[in-house]
């Protein structure tokens, strides 16, 4: 039997970060959470999750500064990532986004269902 699937939400966005908690935990995966990337780092780092859905703009750290951090360790620079933003047409958004592990949804032109599928097809679950 594989084993569980684990996600952090990094949000600062509680509502947000929530309904993603709400709905992960239907598909069955087991969700850490994070309201601000300075946190997530260390918690990313610990406990490896399988995936990463991340804000870029967040207190006390940018979401790519989060990236970068991670990129420090073998481990980080692995991680499948799913950014989540407002800002998708940012250059250090975009410049993310070339690496293959990372992947780009816009909150303005997305929806609930859209994020679900592409965490179902990252995850391979």
């Amino acid at each position: 039997m594989s084993k569980q699937k684990k996600i952090l939400i990094v949000e600062d966005d509680d509502a947000v970060r929530k309904i993603l908690i709400t709905e992960l935990e239907k598909m069955g995966v087991n969700i850490i959470e994070a309201n601000n990337g300075e946190v997530a780092v260390g918690m990313a780092l610990s406990e490896k999750p399988d995936l990463i859905i991340l804000d870029v703009i967040m207190p006390k750290m940018h979401g790519i500064d989060m990236l970068r951090e991670l990129e420090k360790n073998e481990w980080g620079r692995q991680v499948k990532v799913l950014l989540l933003t407002n800002f998708a047409d940012d250059p250090k958004v975009l410049e993310a986004v070339k690496q293959e592990r990372c992947d780009l949804l816009s909150k303005a032109d997305t929806n609930l269902s859209n994020i679900l599928i592409l965490v179902k097809k990252k995850l391979e679950i």
